[in-house]
């Protein structure tokens, strides 16, 4: 049995203001299992990306619990990169932040670098990259502290919708090649849809779960996936879940 990477039980978070108490989620409860990648959606507003921060620990809950097995990397919606400093600068800068820049780890980074497209522009500054080429090397970053959990928050959002779709499939093959575990935060239904083995259908806010979806694919290769005709039913499913 797949152990649980992450898990969320009973949580409630509570935001303190001026004006009062806004209740942000409450009864929140779902796992996240070893080399499992889970999708979640919600109304706009509903708080998705609060529940990263839950879950990278940056918030504590108010009531209940969030579990974490290992570490967790963070892929924010831009890729957030330096302007003056090299893609291989950049790559290595969470692991000078983390006084773990050695030898070993420089290596490491750089044969990453090279497995997945970079290793010819490890010199070049991220002006003279595209967006898509941009946002690979800010997953290739997320991925050189050796993270267990990876968090994604709308992570293709900036980008235009061809450059969205063939980034999608880079990152989908990276994750599944290095056996990643990830939690998704997305809008778009087709994006949860083509990527993830499970999605999570969030209620407005205060945040709850309202459903939980094994999409049950074989296969893992996003745009196969759009081919399949199972993804309109599922499409059309999540549609009705997210307005009802």
């Amino acid at each position: 049995m797949k152990e649980n990477i992450l898990t969320f039980r009973d949580v409630k978070l509570i935001y303190h203001t001026v004006r009062g108490e806004t209740v942000a989620a409450e009864g929140l409860s779902f796992t996240v299992k070893e080399g499992e990648f889970v999708a979640i959606i919600g109304p706009s507003g509903c708080g998705k990306s609060t529940l990263l921060s839950l879950a990278a620990g940056l918030l504590k809950p108010s009531e209940g619990d969030v579990l974490r097995q290992g570490s967790v990397g963070y892929m924010l919606q831009r890729d957030e990169l330096f302007p003056w400093r090299t893609i291989e600068k950049n790559l290595l800068l969470p692991l000078e932040i983390g006084k773990k820049l050695t030898p070993k780890a420089r290596e490491e980074t750089r044969k990453l670098a090279e497995k997945y497209g970079l290793g010819d522009f490890l010199a070049s500054y991220p002006a003279e990259l595209s967006g898509g080429m941009r946002q690979r090397a800010a997953l290739i970053r997320t991925l050189a502290m050796g993270p267990d959990i990876l968090l994604l928050d709308e992570p293709f959002s900036a980008l235009d919708y061809q450059t969205r779709l063939r980034v999608t499939q880079d990152v989908a093959e990276i994750i599944r090649r290095e056996k990643k575990n990830a939690l998704l935060i997305t809008h778009d239904i087709s994006e949860a849809i083509s990527l993830a083995d499970r999605v999570i259908v969030l209620t407005s806010r205060p945040a709850r779960v309202a459903h939980i979806h094994e999409l049950g694919f074989e296969e893992t290769n996003p745009l196969k996936r759009r081919e399949n005709r199972q993804f309109s039913v599922w499409f059309e499913l999540l549609w009705k879940e997210l307005n009802a």
